[in-house]
């Protein structure tokens, strides 16, 4: 059933993942993009615990859009441990060069509410 603003499914994957990042810190982040023929958001990558911003940033292609969760950790002045989880829309990158290339980045656009 689509549940967004281009007429896309949300994966079952995807809230499952992400349930997972974060209440069990299964994953450092997951990385999602959009199936047009499945007309679905579904899981592209999961990042393990152990990897860095840096494995993050890498896994992301040049070329195309994706979304993302990434879960920071962080200590703060009064010496806690913290963490905080960031939705990432990685669209902006993209110059519009082609009408491929600008109809993916509309489509990205419009499902940021999923």
């Amino acid at each position: 059933m689509a549940n967004s603003a281009s007429g896309l499914a949300v994966n079952d994957e995807c809230k499952l993942r992400f349930l997972e990042l974060k209440t069990k810190r299964n994953y450092r982040f997951i990385v999602f993009k959009i199936d047009e023929k499945a007309m679905q958001i579904k899981v592209d990558r999961l990042g393990q615990p152990e990897e860095s911003y840096n494995d993050f940033t890498g896994s992301l292609p040049a070329d195309e859009c994706r979304y993302a969760v990434y879960d920071f950790d962080f200590v703060t002045d009064e010496n806690c441990q913290k963490s905080k989880i960031f939705f990432i829309a990685c669209n902006d990158l993209l110059p519009d060069v082609d009408d491929d290339v600008f109809r993916q980045k509309a489509i990205y656009e419009m499902d940021l509410t999923f």
